[in-house]
């Protein structure tokens, strides 16, 4: 203890001067947008090459659910390449559709690029995903993000390889949804509890709803095309004040093994 007090006497000036730069670059950064957004850019792009690191080291664990998933996800590629005449490879590059419609006249209104998630957290009452694309792939912010079996979140921050997903385990992230039997359109999203379950409210009472009925993206939903799978619900719960219920969802995807997504951009908004 001795020592601990004699380091600190010997080097006060020095300590002290550590703690005012850093409080000085604090007040820098937060207040100043400019910086702000300068400082957002290197640090994701630091922590993406971390996370791209431990992943490596991590990835070959798992490799037979690493297997699973993208097979998974090669066979919801093609089915959406039924919906989008080109898909172009964005594995480094960004690539430009020149040709805007197809030879009916219909405009092509989705991209779709595969990308790889480096870093995840699930246990937070605010979660968000690394994804190892960035601006260079074509990526950008308000693009919806999905797995191989339903929606995982939206970008909100990008830098110039890496990205940052907004999860739907996020207190914040709203998503347009419908119940795919009856049409009726509601909101999700997390109460910041569980990660095994999501909410959907402005459900009116009058609907018929019951467990294991299916959740998809609505038609108003400016991120993500309809029909996407978001969950099926496991409780139903009476407003008494109100006349709509409160539905709990289990998600479609397993935030805790997400390991590839695809990052969507609809191109006609």
């Amino acid at each position: 203890m001795r020592n601990i007090f004699l380091f600190i006497r010997r080097y006060f000036n020095f300590i002290f001067f550590v703690v005012l730069q850093i409080v000085a670059l604090s007040f820098l950064f937060r207040y100043n947008k400019f910086h702000e957004a300068a400082f957002m850019g290197i640090a994701n792009e630091a922590t993406g090459l971390v996370g791209a690191r431990y992943d490596n080291v991590e990835y070959y664990f798992k490799l037979r659910t690493t297997n699973d998933s993208l097979v998974k996800e090669n066979a919801l590629l093609r089915n959406r390449l039924l919906q989008n005449f080109e898909m172009p490879d964005t594995t480094s590059l960004l690539v430009t559709d020149t040709i805007a419609t197809d030879t009916l006249g219909r405009s092509r209104k989705y991209m779709w690029r595969p990308a790889k998630v480096v870093s995840n957290t699930v246990t937070l009452q605010n979660n968000y995903l690394t994804i190892e694309r960035g601006s260079n792939q074509g990526v950008q912010r308000d693009m919806g993000v999905i797995g191989s079996t339903g929606i995982v979140g939206r970008v909100v921050d990008v830098s110039a390889n890496y990205a940052v997903v907004m999860s739907l385990l996020h207190r914040q992230n709203r998503v347009s949804a419908r119940m795919k039997k009856t049409g009726q359109t509601g909101i999700v999203q997390w109460d910041g509890e569980s990660p095994f379950f999501l909410t959907l409210i402005n459900v009116p009472r009058s609907e018929e709803v019951a467990k294991g009925d299916t959740v998809v993206t609505s038609q108003y939903s400016y991120l993500f095309p309809e029909g996407l799978m978001v969950g099926t619900v496991a409780s139903i719960m009476e407003d008494k004040t109100s006349n709509f219920y409160t539905l709990k969802i289990r998600p479609s995807v397993n935030f805790h093994s997400v390991e590839y997504v695809t990052v969507v951009e609809n191109m006609l908004k």
